[in-house]
């Protein structure tokens, strides 16, 4: 049996022409919208989502392409650009009845929030990113022999057909690899969890390479124009990161203060999969950003 968050409702909601997102919706109080990461889905979640649903609304969606929402074919490259992912979220949100809140991600997700940030700054109240740069500084900071760590944001950027068929040859191995050398308590992803993990992504290889293609492409190009613009994050940012700046040779509070008017940007000292590894810490700190 698939887990599932335990307390909380789960429904399917339009949010686009033939896309609907499954989403877990549980708790009361202002909502805060949580987005997952790579290879996960709002599983990930499961331990701060209890936490917070003691005080808040708290909205748990599979993004477009990844977990049980829908997985639509990659068209154009807006088909999975930020932007589009983005509007996913806003259209959700009002689904449910909520015209502004508060939203965090990881990974992926905080790349979907990053952009969601900035082309809806009225409907976003609050905004925590957990371990990732945005997309077009990632790109500059990814240099060298240092950026071998990075090498699946290299193959999935190729044009479609290759990167497909070469992750689908050995999805478990593929995505599993990243959830071994990523955690550093291996213990924190439970078999079951993990198996939930990997049967989603052996079911999305296209639309997961579709993201991270769309993220060497048009998202670069939607985040240049911002940065063209002056175009800034105007509400209260948290950004919680491992220290991987220094191994890779930049300034990640920097390169965020850049995008933002009002930062608090800290280093933890878990793994990659924070919101499973350290989740009372990352409960805390939403918690902290939500009173801003």
């Amino acid at each position: 049996m698939t887990p599932v968050l335990t307390g909380f409702d789960y429904r399917r909601v339009p949010v686009a022409d033939g896309v609907s997102l499954n989403v877990a919706v549980g708790g009361t109080g202002s909502p805060v919208v949580l987005l997952h990461g790579f290879p996960q889905t709002h599983l990930m979640w499961r331990h701060v989502a209890a936490d917070l649903a003691s005080e808040h609304t708290v909205i748990c969606p599979d993004l477009r392409g990844y977990g049980a929402s829908d997985k639509p074919a990659e068209a154009d490259s807006a088909t999975y650009s930020k932007r589009t992912m983005a509007a996913d979220i806003v259209a959700l949100a009002r689904a449910l009845g909520h015209e502004r809140f508060a939203l965090a991600g990881h990974d992926r997700g905080a790349l979907v929030a990053f952009r969601t940030a900035l082309d809806h700054p009225r409907a976003v109240t609050h905004l925590a990113s957990l371990d990732v740069l945005p997309t077009l500084d990632m790109w500059d900071a990814m240099h060298g022999t240092s950026a071998a760590v990075g090498f699946h944001l290299y193959l999935m950027a190729q044009p479609p057909g290759l990167p497909e068929q070469m992750i689908a040859g050995a999805p478990d191995a593929f995505f599993g690899y990243f959830l071994d050398i990523w955690a550093n308590d291996p213990d924190a992803v439970p078999a079951d969890v993990r198996a939930a993990y990997l049967d989603a992504c052996r079911a999305a290889v296209p639309s997961i390479v579709a993201d991270y293609r769309a993220s060497a492409g048009i998202d670069v190009e939607h985040d240049q124009a911002d940065r063209d613009a002056g175009n800034r994050l105007t509400m209260p940012v948290t950004v919680l990161q491992q220290d991987w700046g220094a191994a890779l040779g930049f300034d990640a509070a920097a390169l965020w203060r850049a995008w933002a008017t009002d930062l608090r940007h800290s280093t933890v000292t878990s793994g990659h999969f924070m919101a499973e590894e350290a989740p009372s810490e990352i409960a805390t700190a939403i918690r902290d950003l939500l009173a801003r």
